[in-house]
């Protein structure tokens, strides 16, 4: 391994091993009865914009909104927010997401995701769970908007559909590849 590929693998491990502390400490989390708020001004905005995630809404088990996720990059990225799990509107628990990537990225931004649970074996996982790291646990399948996602009791083939939206900045990739999902109470 020449010296920048080490420095590389040396500060992405670095980096990843940061953002899960730093972005799950109490000084870092929003205070609870806020972030509620603006949970729930999210998933108005999104129904209002989206129109097709009030079928998910109706028919899932619960939805984990995230009303802001920031990420940035310049080689080294990290992404991290914390979100309100609402089962039936009524909150069940409070998360963070987190995560950090390498490679050819620059730029920041700042976006909501909406995570529909739509079994109850997935809802089950994310509660057993201390956290999940995305790609381990249930199948889930990212919409984009203009995407021709079709949804109906006969279509929902996965676990978790979820939704980025209200995005703000100059960074264009809004997966949830690498990212871990950690319960905060």
């Amino acid at each position: 391994m020449t010296l920048t590929r080490r420095s590389i693998a040396v500060g992405a491990a670095a980096l990843t091993s940061l953002a899960v502390p730093l972005a799950a400490s109490p000084a870092w989390a929003l205070n609870r009865d806020k972030l509620v708020a603006r949970a729930r001004q999210a998933l108005s905005e999104l129904e209002a914009s989206e129109p097709r995630t009030r079928f998910f809404a109706r028919h899932g088990y619960a939805v984990l909104v995230f009303p802001s996720i920031l990420k940035a990059g310049l080689v080294f990225g990290g992404e991290t927010g914390d979100g309100v799990l609402f089962e039936h509107g009524r909150v069940a628990g409070f998360y963070n997401l987190s995560g950090g990537s390498w490679g050819l990225q620059i730029g920041g931004q700042d976006f909501a995701y909406a995570l529909y649970f739509m079994t109850p074996g997935s809802l089950r996982y994310l509660h057993q769970s201390s956290g999940f790291q995305v790609g381990t646990g249930p199948s889930i399948v990212v919409v984009n908007k203009g995407a021709g996602v079709e949804a109906d009791s006969t279509t929902l083939t996965h676990d978790v559909y979820a939704f980025p939206f209200n995005e703000k900045g100059l960074m264009a990739n809004l997966t949830l590849e690498g990212s871990k999902i950690t319960r905060l109470d």
